[in-house]
């Protein structure tokens, strides 16, 4: 897809398709005035015959509307003009594209980004625009032996200024958004590959090739008899039972000068966990292919940040293997010494991915980090909590914290902030080893969090637990991307707060 932004009013817009708003009670916007005066009225004859209401994500596809050049013109409902805030506006782009890519149009100008969005500039609805494209383009259809018909995913598309020139801050929020987007795509698609394409060497393969596409990019990949050497018995413990073997990744980025220590990123990837010994249900355990999406974001991430050219050092650390029942898998009970010289009583295999992620949250001590931040599918107590709407956010930290809630209200990749109070911790005491890792049904997101902390008190530290975000089931099941924004945004802040 190609984005730009174009300057002067839309009845002397060419091409595809044109697109304006209409509120509910047949108010236009201003674009939607302008065109309406040119096509003498015609705008407002329909909707005062009740063919478009202008409730919101309404959208009315009009041919060969007289004195406009253009092919197409598209209506788009906004809802109540006095309540026309984020939600509503991200609701309405996402129907203007949803209904964009159904039509021949080869490009179409959209003039959205000027509306008055509550608390939110041009340069925002210009990114959410850029970011509902490529979601609603969005196709994964490379499995198919055909693929699907009558489903355009590409489209020239081109935001339309009334007035003036476009501004820096519009023209860097257009390029971040389409970084961003190439992300999320990268990391929708390696989510929804099956375990039996996606492995943890497939990863690699993946940060292999990330590297080589850009230069600023460092790859290193650990082997199993390499992390045995640094005493990462407790990643090793969980790919016991699997015959693909772990890898530990390693990307460092390079945008700023060498003596400028970096934020890691380290996520979760378990390429396929059927809960080992623990096993799963069987219903639905398809979807844990999905349990390595916290690796896929932060290869989405870092990719987003290398094509921005972000003057920022950032290193992203991804431990990845199978968790699978076999005669060789670790048992509940079995006792593992993890990299920090930590004893861990495993009670339960299921809950692996504090298992891996701790040896490499110690692993990421040897960068010097100003701040470390997990992502993770880490468990189903965060959906339980928090549903599918936001990812559940700890820190040791109350600015980070603060610093990534405000990253994901500017995304609209939100996050909630959750307790990591020493109250929660004595649920982790055992009596043979030094922690267990689980602590019982109450609070479970909280304690796996918990049991996390444990291994990341020499730095700045955050986890995202996305169990409940990175992917979609039922009918439209699917990888999200999420929270490829809120981290992309994340780090942009960093390089503009000069942190």
């Amino acid at each position: 897809m190609e984005f730009s932004i174009k300057l002067g009013n839309p009845e002397k817009q060419r091409g595809g398709c044109v697109v304006v708003g209409v509120f509910e009670g047949g108010k236009l916007s201003d674009a939607a005035q302008i065109l309406d005066q040119a096509a003498k009225n015609t705008l407002s004859d329909i909707i005062a015959r009740g063919d478009m209401s202008g409730k919101i994500a309404t959208t009315l596809l009009l041919h060969n509307v007289p004195n406009i050049p253009s092919e197409r013109v598209l209506l788009v409902g906004l809802g109540k003009r006095d309540e026309f805030a984020a939600r509503q506006y991200i609701d309405s782009i996402r129907a203007t594209m949803r209904t964009l890519f159904t039509t021949g149009a080869k490009d179409a100008v959209l003039y959205l980004a000027d509306l008055p969005v509550a608390g939110r500039d041009s340069a925002w609805c210009i990114s959410q625009a850029v970011l509902a494209a490529f979601d609603m383009a969005y196709r994964f259809d490379q499995l198919k032996s055909k693929a699907e018909k009558n489903k355009k995913a590409s489209c020239k598309i081109q935001f339309g200024l009334l007035s003036g020139k476009s501004t820096a801050h519009q023209d860097a929020a257009l390029k971040q958004a389409a970084a961003i987007g190439q992300g999320m795509k990268l990391t929708k698609d390696l989510g929804n590959l099956p375990g039996n394409i996606c492995t943890p060497s497939y990863l690699a393969h993946q940060a292999v090739a990330l590297a080589k596409a850009h230069k600023s990019l460092k790859v290193t990949v650990l082997e199993e008899k390499d992390m045995h050497k640094l005493g990462m018995d407790s990643l090793l413990s969980v790919t016991r039972g699997s015959d693909e073997p772990a890898k530990l990744i390693t990307l460092e980025y390079r945008g700023a000068d060498k003596k400028q220590k970096p934020i890691v990123l380290v996520g979760k990837g378990i390429t396929f966990d059927t809960g080992g010994i623990s096993l799963k249900p069987g219903a639905e355990m398809d979807e844990m292919k999905y349990d390595m999406c916290g690796a896929a974001s932060v290869l989405g991430t870092l990719q987003a940040i290398a094509e921005i050219g972000l003057k920022l050092n950032v290193v992203g650390i991804i431990p990845t293997c199978e968790n699978m029942p076999s005669g060789s898998a670790t048992k509940p009970g079995d006792i593992v010494t993890s990299m920090s010289g930590q004893t861990i009583e495993i009670l339960n295999t299921d809950a692996e991915g504090r298992l891996i992620l701790c040896d490499a949250l110690t692993y990421a001590a040897k960068f010097e980090p100003t701040t470390v931040i997990d992502i993770a599918t880490l468990t189903g107590a965060c959906v339980i909590a928090l549903g599918h709407v936001a990812s559940g956010l700890y820190s040791n930290q109350d600015t980070l914290a603060q610093e990534l809630l405000a990253a994901g209200e500017q995304t609209y990749d939100r996050a909630w902030h959750m307790p990591l109070w020493d109250e929660y911790q004595p649920q982790l005491d055992s009596n043979f080893a030094d922690i267990q890792n689980i602590g019982g049904r109450a609070g479970g997101s909280i304690t796996a969090a918990c049991f996390l902390s444990r291994f990341t008190q020499d730095y700045r530290w955050a986890h995202l637990d996305i169990a409940g975000t990175a992917w979609k089931s039922g009918k439209e099941k699917g990888a999200t991307g999420r929270p490829v924004p809120l981290l992309a945004q994340y780090l942009i802040n960093c390089v503009e707060a000069g942190n």
